[in-house]
């Protein structure tokens, strides 16, 4: 009889638990596992913040749940669940109903308003894709209307921003902004000193999760980037058009279009609604070590939702990212335990590694290392870390085709230098300037090919000749006036006594593994000399005229084809990579003269985008993409990129 598993939400922990489950379970033919979530796409609600503050485009967050499963035994259903029957088994949701054997809660958490006169009507909230859109949107506005404005008090109101909540969400939408409004301002033609922005908590200090002299430094930050931060200030009222402040006994209702709530979270709906099942503090299930829903078996609970405390700790787990993986893993192989009836339950001992928290692209602070050893790390390493771990994530889950597009949102088309390596990876040098090098390295290889069938090259042994020559000049030079031995581990040994022809610049020996040889003779010549490159070619390359005769041909062919394709502007990447790899060649066998260094440095320049302007790469590669990704298998390993 089929067992059915249900994981609702695709959140963090939804995904993941369903990819772990796929790869678990795939030779189970009588287990069927249904993934439901509102939405047919992921959000990356960690980066919510940068589409908000237009730092990157609006889709670099936002990952289509269909390509995530794509030939994977996960059926992906999108509705709205409204109710859940625990005793049988069943959710409706607004489309169909749904019966399981076994559940998975993942459907994580949404914003909580604590009552707060207006906050849910009149704020903008940052916890979903379209919540980003809307609040880019309204900021864009704002300066819009504001530069047409005549009336400074009603120009001062459009150009007020609050942002509610000092926590990770607060803090780095506040630092987004900050960073984006010097750039609003000059394309409005605003004066700076006309924009506030006002970052409101309760709490004294910002970022609690930090150590206090990390969030001091948090707040420091904040204020040079012209934040106003107000702490030990409370929230009373909001409304269409102005906010109620509240600190110690004085209270304030100041103008502004514009509050962003970031003050707190609390389960999903259908999560709240689980009477049937022990709940905690907001809507959070409590469960038991193996993150059974308590009394129920059936029902696993994952990220957001679970209110459990570890054994030895004193506080519940943490509504963050990271207790979502964790937990996912958990889930993961319990649930395949279960079903499957082999191995045995897993606690759920969470290690976490700490915090860190961007304020803007530029800046991060960190708080990082293992359960028993922690340490801030310099605001550089503290956002390389940051996007590591999300290429570690993407890796996961849509893997090649996630992390590619991932590099080329936050690296190579950064808007506005806005990133912790500035702008040095997206000031792209116009593609069509690249054509006359493409054409030029094209050509030089062509000449070289042709030079080398005239010189028999096809026809009869050229390559003993060749090594000896260069390789005797390297002896010459490595042991002058000596005779025997060999120095470079030469295809043929070099005469008694032959006289230095040059002077030796490096000889370096790395770690025994390759030298590097520098020398100096009509010109500047270097050579790797590795073992391994040395043995293939004395018994593979050099063990018989024949042998010679067939490398020889694949040399000249290689050089005549690659120099086609570069003129041609077809196929440019891969043979500009080609390119690199005959230099390479030619490095680690005769040595490579620097007046034909430039072919590395060319073949580099022209490796991405070369060919796509005046080349036949602009009509070849969209081919070859729409078709190459429509194969299952590859749209299966995500090998792609769009």
């Amino acid at each position: 009889m089929e067992k059915n598993i249900i994981i609702l939400g695709a959140g963090y922990s939804g995904i993941l638990i369903a990819k772990k489950l796929a790869k678990r379970l795939k030779s189970q033919t009588d287990i069927k596992i249904t993934l439901i979530n509102k939405k047919s796409y992921h959000t990356m609600l960690t980066e919510l913040h940068e589409v908000a503050a237009n730092r990157v485009e609006e889709d670099s967050i936002r990952i289509s749940i269909k390509r995530i499963f794509e030939g994977r035994n996960v059926d992906v259903e999108v509705d709205t669940i409204t109710a859940i029957d625990y005793e049988k088994k069943q959710l409706t949701g607004k489309k169909s109903s749904y019966s399981y054997d076994y559940l998975v809660m993942a459907s994580g958490s949404q914003p909580s308003f604590f009552g707060i006169c207006g906050a849910e009507d009149y704020t903008y909230k940052l916890w979903s894709y379209e919540d980003a859109i809307k609040l880019k949107g309204q900021i864009f506005e704002m300066f819009t209307r504001a530069l047409q404005e005549t009336d400074q008090a009603e120009k001062q109101k459009l150009l007020s921003f609050y942002v509610l909540g000092a926590g990770f969400t607060g803090v780095e939408m506040a630092g987004e902004l900050a960073e984006w409004v010097p750039i609003l301002c000059k394309q409005f033609e605003i004066d700076r000193e006309m924009v506030k922005i006002t970052l409101v908590d309760m709490m004294d200090r910002v970022v609690p999760n930090l150590s206090e002299e990390l969030s001091e430094k948090a707040k420091r930050r904040l204020e040079k980037m012209g934040v106003e931060v107000r702490l030990k200030t409370a929230v009373d009222c909001i409304g269409a058009d102005f906010i109620g402040l509240k600190q110690a006994e004085q209270h304030q209702e100041l103008p502004t279009n514009t509050v962003v709530w970031a003050a707190g979270i609390e389960s999903s709906d259908i999560a709240n609604q689980a009477i049937q099942l022990t709940q905690v503090g907001r809507g959070r299930i409590k469960t038991d070590e193996f993150l059974r829903a308590e009394g129920k078996d059936d029902v696993f609970i994952a990220g957001d939702n679970i209110f459990y405390i570890p054994e030895g700790e004193a506080t519940p787990v943490p509504q963050m990212v990271e207790n979502c993986e964790q937990s996912a893993a958990t889930v993961a192989h319990n649930l395949t335990s279960v079903v499957t009836g082999t191995g045995k339950l897993e606690k759920y001992t969470p290690k976490f590694h700490g915090v860190m928290v961007s304020i803007g692209g530029r800046y991060g602070i960190s708080y990082v290392g293992t359960e028993k050893k922690k340490f801030a790390l310099p605001s550089f390493l503290s956002q390389f870390v940051k996007h590591f771990i999300n290429i570690i994530y993407f890796i996961q889950i849509l893997g090649w085709n996630k992390v590619f597009s991932y590099i080329r949102h936050e690296f190579f088309t950064i808007r506005n230098c806005r990133s912790f390596v500035g702008g040095h990876f997206s000031n792209r040098t116009p593609s069509f300037l690249l054509v006359p090098l493409r054409v030029f390295l094209g050509a030089f290889w062509v000449y070289e090919g042709i030079k080398k069938v005239n010189e028999g090259w096809l026809q009869k042994p050229m390559l003993t000749p060749f090594f000896k020559g260069a390789n005797d000049l390297y002896y010459s030079i490595l042991q002058p006036g000596t005779g025997g031995g060999d120095a470079v581990s030469s295809a043929t040994a070099a005469g008694a006594g032959a006289e230095a022809a040059g002077n030796l610049l490096i000889n370096w020996n790395i770690l025994g593994l390759f030298k590097i040889i520098v020398i100096q003779a009509s010109d500047i010549a270097i050579k790797l000399q590795m073992g391994l490159m040395d043995w293939f070619t004395n018994t593979v390359i050099l063990s018989s005229g024949s042998s010679e005769v067939f490398f020889q041909s694949v040399i000249v062919y290689s050089e005549i084809l690659v120099g086609v394709l570069l003129i041609l502007g077809l196929f440019t990447t891969i043979s500009a990579l080609y390119s690199i790899v005959l230099q390479g060649m030619f490095v680690t066998t005769t040595g490579l003269y620097l007046s034909t260094w430039w072919m590395i440095f060319a073949a580099v320049a022209v490796i991405f985008g070369g060919g796509s302007v005046f080349g036949l790469d602009y009509y070849a590669i969209p081919w070859l993409k729409e078709h190459f990704k429509n194969i299952k298998i590859v749209r299966k390993l995500y090998i792609y990129h769009d």
